[in-house]
């Protein structure tokens, strides 16, 4: 359910900040947040007792409930929501899908604003640098707003005008987030696997790269240029001599937005090779340039009336290094053969699992993850329907992908919602199976060669194993005989057995408390003192209260084993 927008939930809405006010602010969305969690594990919290379906539905809540607070607090925590979205290893799925739907559609600020901000950065006032401005955006947003205007020299184009102090508020919003980062980092459970100050610097990086509009207007050149040989794709040009840091002007390239698919059939445009192109781009800017569009939403993408491909907004790009491909290729490989042991290596040498003590738990959710994905053909899998099996296998899990592997995910289902919508026959993987080949083609050398290549490996692989087993075998005799081997094991039926008498121990206690207490609130009474005495027997009250409980628990452990 969204909410409805008041004055009150927009106190970021201006130049001047208090510090004071935004770490009460933050603070309370912290701690409040705290308790929830704290309250979602308690069973007594849930009427009627806990299942797992009033667990989701609560879930659920708190996950709107986040987002709309975010969208509250403003710009910073709009952004860090949005980032955060790509982080299934540490949020649930219910989180995470919520977090994706941020949408920073905020009140516009004032035209007098737009004007000293223009002035300020341009050197010059609008009617000296423009022949027209119009005075209601086009859009606004958290991070800034756009204007449609006019050059002296005839071209169209939009302004697009940072929100007035963004900098400051950044500034404040940030050194509060270093505190939390820190509390977390250090918390018993929450810290417990995670790099909280690790995650709390990418997303500084990230959201100080996004507000310098000169980094996106690089951007957009970047992309410009990589699609300059392809007339089914336009990317606006970007007008250096009217751009700074918080003004970006960019040629006006207007649209039917991709996803409205009725204004796009009523122009006379295919449907179905729109869907397609959509995929083609993303393929292209992953596998040629291994630069592409990190957030590519409905709103970031239109068609113009010859049905070309327009993408808007780069203040977000992923970038895919050329060393990473190989290692992509072998877990290529690896979910190719179903091989878990092989896809979990090529994991944590791509830094997107951490290595741990025992792999044991995550090579049985790999291996069954690539037994419920490989029955169907590639072309006929969808890629939603992975990305939400990978993000669940993920949860709690020591999986970190990466924010570049995650903004790939999301983008491919993204587009993959787009093309049904446009085409209901559309299939993302079956457009990405030619590139696929082609990709694997390219790292192997040639069609023929492929296999012997991938035989060649495996080989000496095998070879290697077989030749270092002695030294292993002698190395672990070694270590018997000075005994440096350890054997561990676990009895689950041991360790309820203990965790059964550590509880009939607590028992006893609790019922020793409760006789001295009643004991002593009658001694009390008899003595008239009365006051004393009844606080005396609401404690004994409290403590068979619990020990009511703990009996009940005792009892609910008996009959489930």
């Amino acid at each position: 359910m969204e909410q409805g927008y008041t004055d009150k939930a927009y106190r970021w809405n201006r130049e001047n900040y208090s510090s004071r006010r935004r770490f009460v602010d933050i603070w309370s969305f912290v701690l409040t947040l705290l308790f929830k969690l704290w309250l979602y594990k308690k069973s007594w919290s849930y009427p009627g007792g806990v299942t797992e379906a009033k667990q989701t539905a609560r879930r659920k809540a708190q996950a709107v409930w986040i987002r709309n607070t975010l969208l509250d607090l403003g710009p910073t925590f709009i952004k860090v929501g949005q980032l955060f979205s790509t982080r299934a290893d540490i949020f649930p799925g219910e989180y995470v899908e919520e977090l994706a739907k941020l949408q920073d559609k905020v009140p516009a600020f004032s035209y007098e604003q737009v004007e000293a901000i223009v002035a300020q950065e341009l050197g010059k006032k609008i009617p000296e640098l423009f022949q027209s401005f119009e005075v209601i955006p086009l859009a606004a947003a958290s991070l800034g707003q756009v204007h449609k205007a006019g050059l002296h020299s005839g071209e169209a184009v939009v302004v697009k005008v940072q929100r007035p102090g963004l900098k400051k508020l950044f500034e404040i919003d940030l050194k509060i987030l270093r505190g939390i980062a820190r509390y977390f980092q250090n918390h018993p459970e929450w810290g417990r696997g995670r790099d909280w100050i690790g995650i709390y610097e990418e997303c500084c990086r990230i959201l100080w790269e996004e507000i310098d509009y000169l980094n996106e207007g690089r951007n957009a050149d970047t992309f410009r240029r990589n699609f300059r040989a392809f007339e089914w794709v336009k990317v606006p040009r970007v007008y250096w001599r009217y751009t700074s840091s918080r003004v970006l002007t960019l040629e006006y390239v207007p649209g039917i937005k991709i996803s409205q698919y009725e204004a796009i059939e009523a122009a006379g445009l295919d449907r179905k090779q729109i869907a397609r192109q959509g995929a083609q781009a993303y393929l292209l800017q992953l596998l040629n340039d291994g630069f592409f569009h990190a957030d590519p939403h409905p709103g970031n993408i239109a068609v113009d009336p010859e049905g070309a491909l327009i993408f808007y907004d780069f203040g977000m790009m992923g970038r895919i290094k050329s060393n990473i491909r190989e290692g992509l290729m072998e877990t290529l490989f690896g979910i190719a053969s179903k091989d878990g042991d092989r896809v979990v290596k090529s994991l944590v040498d791509l830094g997107a699992l951490a290595p741990a003590e025992d792999m044991g738990p995550v090579r049985r959710s790999v291996q069954y993850m690539l037994d419920h994905f490989m029955d169907k053909p590639f072309e006929n899998q969808s890629v939603a329907a992975i990305s939400d099996d990978l993000y669940e296998i993920a949860y709690n899990q020591p999986f970190r992908f990466p924010a570049t592997f995650t903004f790939v995910m999301r983008a491919f289902s993204t587009l993959e919602g787009v093309g049904k919508g446009l085409d209901p026959e559309f299939n993302f993987m079956e457009v990405a199976k030619p590139y696929a080949m082609q990709l694997m083609t390219n790292m192997n050398g040639s069609d023929t060669n492929s296999f012997f290549n991938e035989l060649g490996k495996q080989a000496v692989q095998v070879s290697s194993t077989a030749l270092g087993l002695p030294r292993r075998l002698e190395d672990t005799l070694e270590k018997l005989e000075r005994g440096d081997v350890r054997v561990r094991f676990r009895s689950i039926e041991t360790e309820r057995l203990l965790r059964r008498q550590s509880n009939i121990q607590l028992g006893t206690t609790y019922a020793l408390l409760v006789s001295a207490f009643t004991v002593s609130a009658t001694i009390l009474f008899v003595n008239h003192y009365l006051w004393l005495a009844i606080f005396i027997a609401l404690i004994a009250a409290f403590i068979s209260w619990l020990l009511i409980r703990l009996v009940m628990r005792l009892d609910r452990y008996d009959r489930m084993y």
